[in-house]
């Protein structure tokens, strides 16, 4: 009998050869008694890895059915080079009556063989996530899946080592560059022999890349969240959230702050990107107060106009696959620096309650006319005119009645309490500078004189009144 390997993939055990051998040395002492008289012809007893088939007479026979199916095979997988994927042995005997069972044999080799293709597996801790035709298609699967999160461009620009030498031009605010990109995970590539329906493509490998596993965490129910809202969020039906918690039904009633169990895909690969952030941001001032005893309380006056300061931060950014993983400030340099606010605070209080000495409401000027039957008609007040300056003064401390237009021919018109049962009143202002319920200071500047109203010229038309009763203010002055 002799030993012949046809399409072997491997070499046999030791212990299964030394078994064959001495099969053959019995048979062989046998079949040389019986030579001198019998004609011996040659079968071929077939093994497909490990599993005995049957003896042929021809090896031929089992050659053209690997043959016919490589070919087959072939037919869906242009692309690929396809071979037997199983070891194929033959071992050849010398017997008087051929035995052959040539058709069982086709049979079971048929039923058992596997057709296969070389290719190359991307290995994630010892465990081949995908298979591709060669390396260049790996190198261009992994390429594809770190271009999901930057151009090509960035990643070209990362990756070149002139970029990590040369220096490069400052970032204008808001602007950022890419300084590295690579897989945090470390890929290494191994050559098999694989079915070819196991073969990916580049584009496939980058969508497996990218759906990864599914693994189970949970979900904190909040305001307005329902069963059909929180499975869409995690691209699952409800009847699968429901699934994944025993105590829900489809008529349970979500409580705020409940936590479900969901599944969430987690990708098998993850690209980390470091970039580098320039951003000038403006730096409010600050409003820094002093007090001044000479001004009405209530009443501010800025002394210096603030101005907003810049600072200049350069961050260190990483995102994952992505989304940003973390921020941090590499380097922070004020441009300018802010101007503070000053404001003057009054601090005087003012007395609403009148003193009763009156003083006089105009800036000098002269009584143009007084109180008294004019023109067939009660003039309730005096005229003041033609005085230095335009100014109209409160007669004496109270708060301010009312300001503002009069239809009655007073034009703008002031009416100031002075909470003692005296009331004044000034007209014809062409403009106020108080409103009602202010309080107002004997002297203080109340508003400008003017010609509002029915007046003949410019003047301050002053009226005084002790408890509703009109009277003379020239009596009190």
């Amino acid at each position: 009998m002799d030993l012949q390997g046809k399409r072997l993939k491997g070499i046999k055990p030791a212990g299964f050869l030394i078994k064959m051998f001495v099969f053959m040395m019995v048979f062989t002492t046998v079949s040389i008694t019986a030579t001198a008289n019998t004609k011996l012809d040659t079968v071929y007893h077939v093994y497909l890895d490990d599993q005995y088939l049957g003896p042929i007479s021809d090896q031929k026979i089992t050659d053209q059915v690997v043959d016919e199916a490589v070919e087959a095979k072939q037919k869906d997988y242009k692309d690929y080079q396809l071979e037997l994927g199983n070891e194929l042995t033959y071992i050849s005997e010398q017997v008087f009556r051929p035995n052959a069972a040539d058709n069982t044999v086709v049979d079971k080799l048929k039923d058992q063989l596997t057709i296969k293709t070389e290719a190359i597996g991307l290995t994630l801790n010892n465990k081949v996530i995908a298979y591709v035709k060669d390396e260049a298609e790996a190198e261009l699967a992994l390429k594809k899946f770190k271009l999901l999160f930057v151009s090509e461009e960035e990643l070209e620009q990362a990756e070149s080592e002139e970029n990590k030498v040369t220096s490069l031009p400052s970032l204008k605010s808001g602007e950022s560059r890419i300084k590295d990109v690579h897989m945090e995970e470390e890929i290494t590539f191994s050559s098999d022999l694989i079915l070819p329906n196991e073969m990916l493509t580049a584009d496939e490998a980058v969508k497996l890349f990218q759906k990864g596993t599914l693994e189970e965490k949970t979900h904190e129910v909040k305001q307005g969240d329902v069963l059909g809202t929180i499975a869409d969020t995690y691209q699952l039906t409800s009847e699968q959230l429901i699934q994944l918690n025993e105590d829900l039904t489809e008529k349970s009633v979500l409580q705020i702050g409940q936590e479900l169990n969901v599944l969430v895909t987690k990708p098998l690969l993850h690209v980390m990107v470091e970039k580098e952030a320039y951003q000038e941001d403006t730096v409010d001032y600050e409003k820094e107060f002093i007090e001044n005893s000479e001004m009405p309380k209530g009443e501010t006056k800025v002394t210096q106009t603030g101005k907003k300061g810049k600072t200049a931060f350069t961050y260190k950014v990483i995102e994952e696959n992505g989304k940003q993983d973390s921020k941090e400030i590499m380097d922070e340099n004020i441009i300018e620096k802010p101007i503070n606010e000053m404001i003057e605070k009054g601090t005087k209080v003012i007395p609403s309650r009148g003193t009763g000495k009156f003083t006089w409401p105009a800036s000098g000027g002269y009584v143009s006319s007084e109180t008294g039957q004019r023109w067939g008609k009660l003039h309730k007040g005096i005229d003041i005119a033609r005085p230095s300056n335009l100014t109209i003064k409160a007669a004496d401390n109270g708060i301010v009645s009312s300001a503002g237009w009069n239809n009655g021919g007073y034009g703008n018109k002031i009416v100031i309490d002075h909470q003692n049962g005296y009331r004044t009143v000034y007209a014809h202002l062409d403009s106020i500078s108080v409103s009602a319920g202010q309080k107002v200071e004997k002297g203080s500047s109340i508003g400008i004189m003017g010609a509002t109203g029915d007046a003949h010229g410019v003047h301050l038309h002053f009226e005084m009144y002790q408890n509703g009763q009109l009277k003379n203010p020239l009596s009190y002055f």
